[in-house]
C-alpha cells in the first residue's frame, strides 16, 4: 500500500512517570517514530513529567516530528518545547482533548497507563483507529492486549514485543 502522508502515530501511556523502563520506552518509541520518518502525537500535560512527553523529547532529538495536543488555555513556554507544533484545543483534559488527539491519529501506540489511557483507547477504538500495545508493559495496554472492546469487532487491540515493532506496526496499520 502507498502512503499518502506521514503517518500519525499518537503516544498514549501514564501522565507522571519515574519508572526507569517507562522512560527508557518512551525514549524508544520516540526514537523509532522519528527513524520510520512519522509523525509523534500526543496530550501535552504541562505539569507532570508524562510518558508521551518523554517519548515527543526524543523524537525531536532523533529528527523527528512533533505535535502536542494542549489542554485548556495553555501556552508553551520552555524554548526546548517550542519544536512541537501546538494545537491549542481550548478543551479540558479529561473532558475533550482526547476526542481532538485521538482523532488526528492514523493508529495509537498505548502503554501502560490508567484511566486517562483507557479513555483514548476506548476514543481509538470507537473511532476504528488501530490500537498497538506493548507486551508486558503494565496497565490497560497490557489487559486490552489482543482484545476487542466489544462485540462489534471494530478493531482488535493488537500487541507488539518491542518498541520498534510497534512502530512499525502502527505505520502498516495506519488509516491513511
Amino acid at each position: 500500500m502507498i502512503k499518502l502522508r506521514q503517518p500519525q502515530i499518537g503516544i498514549i501511556g501514564p501522565a507522571g512517570v519515574q519508572n526507569t523502563t517507562l522512560i527508557m520506552i518512551a525514549k524508544n518509541l520516540g526514537n523509532a517514530i522519528a527513524t520510520n520518518k512519522a509523525i509523534l502525537l500526543f496530550g501535552f500535560e504541562g505539569d507532570l513529567k508524562s510518558f508521551s512527553e518523554i517519548a515527543a523529547r526524543s523524537c525531536l532529538k532523533n529528527g523527528g516530528k512533533t505535535v502536542a495536543f494542549l489542554w485548556g488555555g495553555q501556552k508553551i513556554t520552555d524554548n526546548y518545547l517550542k519544536n512541537f507544533i501546538n494545537i491549542s484545543t481550548g478543551l479540558e483534559r479529561g473532558g475533550g482533548r482526547e476526542f481532538v488527539f485521538i482523532r488526528s491519529c492514523d493508529a495509537v501506540i498505548a502503554v501502560n497507563g490508567g484511566s486517562g489511557v483507557l479513555t483514548e483507547i476506548s476514543i481509538a477504538y470507537q473511532m476504528s483507529i488501530p490500537v498497538i500495545t506493548l507486551k508486558n508493559s503494565g496497565g490497560w495496554g497490557n489487559k486490552l492486549a489482543n482484545t476487542y472492546l466489544d462485540g462489534r469487532k471494530k478493531v482488535l487491540i493488537q500487541e507488539s514485543d518491542d518498541e520498534a515493532s510497534a512502530v512499525r506496526l502502527a505505520i502498516n496499520c495506519a488509516k491513511i
